[in-house]
């Protein structure tokens, strides 16, 4: 706890860029909380030293002890920072939280245990090879051999190989945070030129506002009077279009943008909800409206041929009941067109990013969109009643009537959310490259705990230790991986990307196991073993709805692999097997 307070003090210092309060709080807070397990050790240590006998068996004791004390101290930081039982975190991120604090834990406790090795040897008295003798061979065979091995026996580099593991997801998180960065500015050229552009569109195709009045009068005889309206919305609508897409480049990313051309007719039916005195109404002051979220998509003059006459709609609406933003212009009615069947179109060009959305405002509707882009996404409350998609690209079609919308043509008093019937399609754009790294990443336990599981196998095997700052390198390496992922798909394909870096990874850490084991056919077995690695880990990404299916079988084909590889390991490093001594 000390090493780690020491660390946070060094980080905090050299990126906060100065020694503030801060700092001093949680160093302070490292010291104190450091008590318990300082208790706990001095209880513990003595009884090892007593009860134990073989310097291999205290060793691993000390770092089993260590070990679940960070998992106790893991899990007191994740409640801290991610209790799972608020609003604002989850199981995932409070077991993530306390598998990070865990690890960095355990780190500082390996790391002061080798800091103070030398002192640990002389308490543990640490037997000489050069000058001990076999005493009573017969009784204490287990503990002769486990005397005359070297410190680092299986048990002891067993605990410290899995505290690597766990150490080595660390700088995964700081991968983790470098991918949702890049993501992030990702996000904000997108959301820059679109701004530029225009953003996401959703729109209201044409409806009529009628304003009428009220008079009331109060308990003193005086009346008073107010304006009210009502919307008739088109008893029928039908809507034709086409999207057309292009890319924009900006720096290192590209933005999806897209023009639209959309043709709306129908006709409206002319009518009076009941309640309303026709005396009072004001059709002279009723107004054609039209509801688009963004102004900036709006290409060219919008005009609608109303009654056979055509009128040139300006931005402003008379009433913010059904739309907040939108065009309008004043449409010649009167008491005669009551029961009339009024016909309008209006042609539409409109552009915007991403997402084109409608409101299916009317009795009955017919909206076709056809696009030249093969990866639509068609979202929102009503999936297409028809649909053909293919590289060419797609076409949709979704049809509405009275009987499956909560409300008729007559709109008097507001009872639902437009946005609640909202539909369209998205256009999205399939090699986000980010998405699928941060998916990559989520495996990175697989990558680094099969490929130290390897190297920990074969060294048993071949009698030629690996030493554990050979693990922290080869650990890097498989962490530097998903950064070359990450660089190189901003401007390759992701496939192609993660080829390359697959190929770089494997064979840096092929030709260190050459270099350390001294044998082609080992760094063959590597190379083979980590690239299958790669390659299972490329199929999980591609698939969607098999890959836990997939992914359970290749974890027990793995699984199953490396027991039967291990079967004739000998794991006690002797020939007799026996618990005395202990």
């Amino acid at each position: 706890m000390l090493n780690l307070a020491f660390g946070i003090t060094v980080y905090l210092f050299i990126f906060e860029q100065g020694f503030e309060v801060s700092v001093l709080l949680i160093t302070t807070l490292c010291f104190i909380g450091s008590l318990p397990t300082l208790l706990i050790l001095l209880i513990l240590i003595p009884a090892t030293e007593k009860f134990l006998h073989g310097y291999n068996w205290k060793i691993t004791v000390l770092i089993f002890m260590i070990f679940i004390i960070s998992i106790g101290y893991g899990f007191i930081g994740g409640w801290l920072f991610e209790n799972p039982f608020t609003e604002y975190s989850s199981i995932q991120n409070f077991l993530e939280s306390s598998g990070i604090y865990a690890a960095s834990i355990f780190f500082a406790g390996l790391l002061s245990c080798i800091i103070n090795l030398k002192n640990i040897n002389k308490y543990f008295q640490l037997p000489s090879n050069k000058t001990q003798k076999m005493e009573n061979n017969s009784m204490q065979p287990y503990d002769v051999s486990m005397q005359a091995a070297p410190a680092n026996k299986l048990w002891v580099k067993g605990f410290i190989t899995a505290g690597l593991i766990l150490v080595m997801m660390i700088p995964t998180v700081f991968v983790y945070n470098l991918v949702e960065e890049r993501q992030s500015r990702q996000e904000e050229v997108k959301d820059e030129v679109s701004s530029k552009w225009a953003g996401a569109q959703n729109i209201t195709f044409p409806y009529l506002y009628v304003p009428y009045t009220v008079a009331t009068t109060n308990a003193d005889g005086k009346t008073t009077i107010a304006t009210h309206s009502f919307i008739i919305l088109p008893a029928n609508l039908n809507v034709n279009g086409t999207v057309s897409t292009e890319e924009r480049k900006r720096s290192i990313y590209s933005v999806l943008l897209y023009n639209s051309s959309l043709n709306a007719s129908g006709s409206f039916n002319i009518e009076i909800p009941d309640g309303i005195d026709a005396s009072t109404i004001n059709w002279a002051g009723s107004t054609l409206c039209f509801g688009i979220s963004d102004f900036k998509g709006i290409e060219q003059m919008v005009t609608t041929k109303f009654n056979n006459i055509n009128y040139d709609l300006a931005a402003g609406l008379p009433s913010n009941k059904l739309d907040s933003i939108g065009l309008s212009a004043p449409v010649a009615l009167t008491a005669e067109n009551v029961g009339q069947q009024i016909a309008f179109a209006m042609p539409l060009k409109i552009k915007g990013t991403d997402q084109l959305h409608f409101y299916p405002m009317a009795g009955n509707s017919h909206f076709k969109i056809t696009s030249g882009w093969h990866s639509p996404s068609f979202d929102g409350n009503t999936l297409p009643n028809e649909r053909t998609l293919d590289n060419k690209g797609f076409e949709a079609v979704w049809n509405f009537n009275k009987a499956n919308l909560p409300f008729n043509t007559l709109l008097k008093d507001f009872n639902f959310k437009k946005e609640d019937y909202s539909f369209g399609v998205s256009l999205l754009q399939p090699a986000d490259q980010y998405v699928k790294t941060i998916r990559c990443v989520k495996y990175v336990i697989l990558f680094i705990g099969l490929t130290f599981s390897l190297f920990f196998i074969v060294e048993i095997m071949q009698k030629k230790p690996f030493h554990p700052i050979q693990y922290v390198l080869v650990g890097l390496a498989l962490v530097i991986f998903f950064t070359l992922l990450l660089s190189i798909s901003e401007f390759l394909l992701f496939d192609v990307a993660y080829l390359f870096a697959a190929l770089a990874t494997v064979s840096l850490i092929t030709l260190y196991a050459k270099s350390h084991f001294k044998s082609w056919p080992v760094a063959g077995v590597f190379a083979g073993t980590i690239g299958l690695i790669y390659g299972f880990i490329f199929i999980l990404i591609r698939l969607e709805d098999t890959a836990l299916l997939v992914g359970s079988i290749g974890l027990f084909i793995i699984l199953a692999t490396a027991m039967y590889a291990s079967r004739k390991i000998n794991w006690y490093g002797n020939t007799i097997v026996s618990t005395a001594g202990m």
